[in-house]
């Protein structure tokens, strides 16, 4: 389970304001958030076990995100493509972000169900392998997790309610965001190791912050893009029991 917050072309400084959860087993390898050295160009965490990343942004200004699509009833089929990828093939691109979501929506059915967000220079676009087409996103405040964009989770619901609470004001504290993204879910305790399968699916989507030994919030990101063109971006990494062991901040 993952959740992205965001405000698009809603605030008077900000472009972007953007808040999101990384929900993965806490046995997955990953870096915490910096410039890739093979990609100097793009900032973002990386997993280690595929090389893709789930949110990350680039110095001139691209951005993109991705969600699991969560399908319980459905056998996971083997495939060597990581979504991760596809975040990391736009920030490294050229193409603008409809350009790209079409080449995706084609590759779709070679990936496990994905939502895709992708952004650059005054333009959204978000597309999904479990939805007919790619579309430009709306301005305004929305929710994806791992269903369609704007689905009516609730956490989706009340978690773009507070995000418009919090553009109500001048400037947007990151710290109001990652509060926003530490609204705790679970009582510390054992999670089955096949989460899709048997953690009860309104246990998770109704909270926003996952705590588990075995499967919970790895990282919280806070990312503001303003009209300026400048860029905020700062990751917050949690251990096994939720607690914060480091924030990294940057600004480009």
């Amino acid at each position: 389970m993952c959740l992205i917050l965001f405000a698009w072309q809603a605030h008077p400084r900000y472009s972007l304001v953007m808040a999101a959860n990384r929900d993965e087993f806490h046995q997955r390898p990953t870096a915490d958030a910096d410039f890739w050295d093979d990609q100097p160009e793009i900032l973002g965490g990386r997993d280690l076990q595929a090389g893709g990343t789930w949110l990350g942004v680039s110095r001139g200004g691209r951005f993109a995100a991705i969600t699991n699509y969560r399908e319980p009833a459905e056998p996971q089929a083997a495939t060597a493509l990581s979504r991760g990828h596809l975040v990391a093939d736009f920030l490294g691109g050229k193409s603008l972000p409809m350009e790209h979501a079409a080449t995706v929506q084609d590759r779709g059915p070679d990936y496990q169900g994905f939502n895709l967000l992708l952004g650059h220079r005054g333009s959204l676009a978000w597309v999904s392998n479990r939805s007919e087409g790619a579309m430009m996103v709306a301005q305004g405040v929305h929710g994806l997790s791992n269903h369609l964009l704007d689905t009516h989770w609730p956490k989706v619901q009340s978690g773009r309610h507070c995000l418009e609470l919090l553009l109500g004001n001048d400037e947007v504290q990151a710290e109001a965001l990652f509060d926003l993204l530490a609204e705790r879910a679970l009582i510390p305790g054992q999670i089955p190791e096949n989460i899709e399968k048997h953690l009860a699916p309104e246990r998770v989507m109704k909270h926003n912050f996952i705590v588990s030994p075995v499967y919970g919030t790895r990282s919280s990101t806070v990312l503001l893009i303003g009209r300026d063109a400048s860029i905020y971006f700062s990751e917050r990494q949690f251990n096994a029991e939720g607690q914060a062991t480091a924030t990294r901040r940057f600004l480009i």
